[in-house]
C-alpha cells in the first residue's frame, strides 16, 4: 500500500488517496470476518485518519483506491460498506472511551476532593501549633492535597477533547464516499493534481 496524497476539491470537497496492488492490503489479513465486515489495515486506517484530522471537520471526505487489479472496480460497494462499517465501529468504542473517561473522572473527583478536604482540615489543626516541624507538616498536607486533584484536573481540562475529536473523526468517515479507480475505470473527470 502506497498513500497517494490528498487533494482538495471544489466547494471543500477533500479527497483521500490511497494506491494499492490490490484489495487485499487494505484490510487487515488476520481478520476471519466476511469481506464486508473486515477491519481496514492498521497502516491504512491511519494513513486515512490522519489526513481527515487535518481538514475542518464538517468539510465532506472521499475516499479513492487507486487499485492495480482490474477487477477491483467491480467491488466497490462491498469495500465502501466495509469501510463505513470498521469507521463505525471505531466511533462506537472511541464514545465508549470517552464516556469510561467521564466516569474515572467523576470518581477521581470525588476522591480528590475528599483528600483535599481532609488536608485542609489537618493543615490548619498544625498552623495552631506552630513550630518547624509542624509548618512543614501543614505545607507537605496543602501540597499534598492539590496533588490529589491533579488527575481529575487533568482530565476534565485536558483529557476529554482528544477522544471527542477522534469520535467525531470516526462519525464523519463512516459516511464517506469511497471511489475504486482502476486502469480499466479511470475517473469520468480529469483529476486534481497532488500536491
Amino acid at each position: 500500500m502506497t498513500p497517494h496524497g490528498k487533494t482538495a476539491a471544489k466547494h471543500h470537497h477533500h479527497k483521500v488517496e490511497v494506491r494499492l496492488e490490490n484489495l487485499r492490503q487494505f484490510f487487515n489479513s488476520m481478520d476471519p470476518s466476511p469481506f464486508y465486515e473486515r477491519d481496514l489495515d492498521p497502516d491504512a486506517e491511519r494513513y486515512i485518519v490522519s489526513w481527515a484530522e487535518e481538514f475542518p471537520h464538517d468539510e465532506p471526505v472521499r475516499l479513492v483506491l487507486h487499485v492495480e487489479a482490474p477487477d477491483a472496480a467491480a467491488q466497490q460497494v462491498l469495500v465502501e460498506e466495509a469501510v463505513h462499517n470498521h469507521f463505525a465501529n471505531e466511533a462506537r468504542l472511541a464514545g465508549l472511551e470517552f464516556r469510561h473517561l467521564l466516569r474515572v473522572g467523576s470518581r477521581s473527583l470525588v476522591i480528590g476532593l475528599g483528600v483535599l478536604a481532609v488536608c485542609l482540615v489537618l493543615s490548619g489543626t498544625l498552623a495552631q501549633d506552630g513550630g518547624t516541624v509542624g509548618n512543614i507538616l501543614r505545607q507537605s498536607l496543602l501540597i499534598g492535597g492539590w496533588v490529589a486533584m491533579w488527575h481529575p484536573m487533568q482530565i476534565y481540562l485536558y483529557g476529554w477533547w482528544p477522544l471527542l475529536r477522534r469520535r467525531r473523526t470516526f462519525e464523519k468517515l463512516a459516511g464517506m464516499p469511497v471511489e475504486i479507480r482502476t486502469a480499466s475505470h479511470p475517473p469520468a473527470a480529469h483529476p486534481a493534481s497532488t500536491p
